[in-house]
């Protein structure tokens, strides 16, 4: 029986309500799918282990309320994160806009720049929809603009994509942990290079 390495990944799930940031994550854990709407109050978590790079990964997925009145409430579970899916509907455009803030917001609240590469995505929701206004040319401009994110065309509906957006967020931030513990060690090294080399002190009794 073959043993892997285990991973831990915590990912946060940022958004405007009504995006289907809940309906994602259903899709992505369970293979299903509810037309009804429920609000997340506060924040919620699902579960999935999967076998990725030779690796037996757990991901804990935060599901963070939209509304304006509980953000202050979701920076609390962004702590701690290794990844952070960013949520649109194509069939509003102000849910794109109002991404500058979530992504700002998470940024501060976890300190991004010290991790350097932080693993983000953009997940631009609703595709089966025929009322689409955001084209993929403004989600892809987008994404330059803010590092070169990498963009999934995705529908919680019908499955498209939503696997493949969660595991490739999943794959990048096993290799920002691969770098952050090899970084860890070279920082070890050198530290223990410059202990030896420092001139012992001599004793003149």
């Amino acid at each position: 029986m073959a043993t892997y390495k285990k991973s831990l990944l915590k990912a946060v799930v940022l958004g405007d309500t009504g995006v289907g940031k809940t309906s994602l994550m259903s899709q992505y854990v369970t293979k299903k799918f509810t037309g009804q709407y429920k609000a997340t109050i506060g924040a919620d978590f699902l579960v999935k282990e999967s076998l990725l790079d030779e690796r037996l990964v757990t991901m804990q997925i935060w599901d963070t309320a939209g509304q304006e009145r509980f953000s202050t409430l979701g920076t609390a579970f962004y702590r701690g994160a290794d990844a952070c899916l960013l949520v649109c509907d194509v069939t509003n455009m102000k849910t794109l806009e109002n991404l500058d803030h979530w992504l700002e917001n998470f940024k501060e609240q976890v300190e991004v720049q010290r991790y350097g590469d932080f693993p983000f995505a953009l997940l631009a929701n609703k595709i089966d929809l025929p009322n689409r206004v955001i084209s993929r040319k403004v989600l892809q401009a987008w994404c330059n603009q803010h590092g070169n994110i990498p963009l999934f065309e995705v529908s919680a509906k019908e499955a498209t994509n939503v696997e493949q957006a969660f595991h490739q967020v999943a794959k990048l931030a096993l290799k920002e942990q691969n770098n952050a513990i090899g970084d860890d060690i070279k920082d070890r090294i050198t530290l223990n290079e410059e202990q030896t080399k420092k001139p012992k002190e001599s004793c003149l009794c």
